[in-house]
């Protein structure tokens, strides 16, 4: 039968129930630190353990160890047992193994009730999970920082360490025949643990792995040997992920895909499986989801289903409605398990300070089912005992009343503000007139020359009023109102005047804004400065601060890595842009200088431009005289011509050319 899967990735509580198949222990961890053993059958308190550094290293993870063989073993065949240590170990297991935030592994015994031995030095981060083997008695734990190791119980000392993942390894678990050892980071990876050799890997999860189940099926023919990886399954789920993928193992073929998948509501808190010994016999899985309801699933693991499978069955529990409630209010189920029959169920309830243990079997054909709890009279019964040993305390007419609210904000009010049965009456039937707002502050114990000195009433930090409730609340209403505020200032104040315990979850909310649209990033990044500048010295004293404010590194760092990138780009592009105006305000200037500043022309082409002036101004009707003109010019050219030639003979032929030329 599968361990109970206790993953600090989780959303669920760390707790985790005794191997065998009575499972009649529940080992659960507190948010105080503490580590408390419940009897699930009677559900009363065995043992509550609080370690030294409960409050600084607290409790990330539980595993049982498999019988109760380890913590008989170290103490020596001479050393003789009580008869009821020996009942003890016979009939539960002993030792627990816890991990911490501070990277240290503590053992735990269960019959002597007190620790038996711790393991130190091997992890510098906080401890995600821890397993025991089955055979040999190492134990296997994984961390924060990046690495695995492989304990001796025996002697508590580091037996062999290597690097698991590039990220933190978030959970482990170990094959059935113990040959193998399934680690998950990012990727899933299957180890060979004699050689500490990588035999396969599987990719297909977007998150962190949160938890991973092995399961088995034996072959239909009982002869054929059972070699460990035929028939062999493991089911993985993430962080965020309402997908339960299931993966098969086989040397002959290495699928790249899971084989088929479990569809949730809301992310897993604690899976639970059953091992079938056959190929007929099907696998039932018991799921705790986040919104607290458990859900019951059976299937016959013979081959792929690409659509994901539904619930059988799904139960969940809720108050009866009665004590003036107005309605039924659901009670979250903690955690859940199968028993040595594979039929019936043992879940947890309530609150992990006191919680309800009960047994059940889920029927499939009831798909859904509704337990009625009365939470209320269960606690009061078990916690009367306690209660009826504390002293009243005796009360002294002069003391004052206090207003809810934050320290150093809350008011004294007189006993005569309070209003009595006849003042109530009078003011239903008409004689009490209504008090005014001075004598409402007067009864405040408010200065109200003060009040009015200063122009109002006094302020109150509503803002940080109202960013408390919605984080206690979950009210995203409230949140987006008080978030959407630009003014730094009051982003500032508001900080400033929140109180110390809201520091871790304001900034878990503002991490998942960061995810979301750039605007909103843009707004959430003023928050996160103001919290730093303001809260620094708070944030420091915590041991745990790394894996709290892992996500929002990692965040920031994604958003910041491609900067470096940009701003070698931005600085290419505002050269060239500074280039390319610098050049065209240069052609821009030379444009500008070309026009001449002196022009020479010369005479033919000042004559040739005026005659063709006056040949374009004359008109057409003045061509015909001007031919006539011509015409006679040329005759009269023509004669004059003809008598000059005649005068040239005479004058050779004539002596008396002269006088003839006297004469005429």
């Amino acid at each position: 039968m599968a361990e109970e899967s206790s993953d600090p990735l989780s959303a669920g509580p760390c707790c985790a129930f005794s191997p065998g198949g009575s499972r009649d222990l529940l080992a659960l961890s507190s948010p105080d630190g503490r580590v408390r053993v419940w009897e699930t059958r009677g559900g009363s308190l065995r043992q509550e353990y609080v370690p030294s550094a409960h409050l600084s290293a607290a409790c990330t993870c539980l595993c049982w160890a498999p019988g109760g063989r380890l913590g008989a073993d170290k103490e020596g065949p001479q050393k003789k047992k009580r008869k009821s240590e020996a009942a003890g170990a016979a009939g539960h297991a002993d030792l627990l193994a816890i991990g911490t935030a501070a990277g240290s592994i503590l053992l735990y015994s269960v019959v002597k009730g007190e620790l038996q031995s711790s393991l130190v030095g091997g992890h510098e981060g906080k401890v995600n999970c821890v397993r025991w083997h089955q055979d040999n008695g190492c134990l296997y734990s994984c961390s924060e920082d990046k690495h695995i190791i492989e304990w001796n119980a025996h002697t508590c000392k580091v037996k062999c360490k290597w690097k698991g993942d590039n990220n933190s390894v978030s959970c482990l678990c170990i094959s059935p025949d113990g040959r193998m050892l399934l680690s998950a980071g990012r990727t899933i990876k299957l180890w060979d643990l004699e050689t500490k050799e990588v035999y396969r890997q599987f990719t297909g999860h977007s998150t962190a792995v949160s938890s991973l189940m092995f399961t088995t099926t034996r072959p239909p023919n009982e002869s054929q040997p059972f070699d460990g990886i035929t028939g062999l399954y493991f089911l993985s789920a993430g962080v965020h992920d309402r997908l339960l993928s299931v993966w098969q193992v086989r040397s002959e073929v290495k699928e790249k895909n899971a084989i088929l998948s479990f569809r949730l509501p809301e992310e897993p808190v604690s899976i639970d499986l059953t091992v079938s010994e056959s190929k007929e016999e099907p696998v039932k899985l018991a799921v705790v989801c986040r919104n607290g309801e458990l859900h019951f699933f059976e299937h016959v693991f013979n081959g792929y289903c690409k659509k994901p499978l539904v619930s059988n069955s799904v139960v969940e529990i809720a108050t009866s409605g009665k004590d003036g409630e107005s309605s039924p209010k659901p009670v979250s189920i903690l955690s859940a398990a199968f028993c040595a029959d594979k039929q019936s169920l043992v879940f947890v309830y309530g609150s992990t300070i006191h919680p309800v243990m009960e047994r059940l079997t889920p029927k499939s054909g009831e798909p859904r089912k509704c337990l009625i709890r009365d939470t209320q009279k269960s606690l009061i019964l078990r916690t009367e005992t306690a209660v009826t040993k504390v002293k009243t305390p005796l009360v002294s007419s002069d003391a004052k009343t206090l207003v809810p609210g934050f320290p150093g904000h809350s008011l004294a009010m007189k006993p005569s503000s309070l209003v009595t049965d006849k003042t109530e009456s009078k003011r239903k039937k008409g004689d009490l007139k209504e008090v005014s707002i001075e004598e409402r502050l007067g009864s405040m114990d408010i200065d109200i020359i003060n009040v009015k000195a200063k122009g109002g009433l006094p302020q109150t930090d509503s803002f940080a009023v109202l960013l408390v409730q919605g984080l206690e609340s979950s009210d995203s209403h409230i949140l987006n109102k008080v978030f959407q505020t630009k003014k730094d200032t009051m982003i500032k104040n508001t900080v400033a005047r929140l109180p110390v315990y809201a520091v871790i979850p304001l900034l878990h909310e503002l991490t998942k804004r960061l995810q979301g649209h750039p605007y909103s990033a843009m707004l959430m990044v003023r928050w996160i400065k103001a919290i730093f500048t303001l809260h620094a010295s708070y944030l420091s004293t915590l041991p745990d601060l790394v894996p709290r404010l892992g996500t929002l590194y990692q965040l920031m760092e994604c958003r910041i890595r491609t900067l470096q990138k940009l701003s070698r780009l931005h600085g290419k592009l505002f050269l060239l842009i500074t280039q390319v105006a610098a050049s065209e305000k240069m052609q821009a200037s030379v444009d500008s200088n070309q026009t001449a500043k002196l022009i020479y022309e010369e005479e033919s082409s000042e004559e040739e431009s005026d005659d063709e002036m006056i040949a374009e101004k004359d008109s057409d009707d003045n061509w015909v005289e001007e031919e006539e003109e011509d015409g006679e010019h040329h005759k009269c050219s023509d004669s004059e011509q003809e008598i000059h030639v005649d005068k040239r003979i005479n004058r050779d032929s004539d002596p008396d050319a002269g006088n003839e030329s006297e004469e005429e």
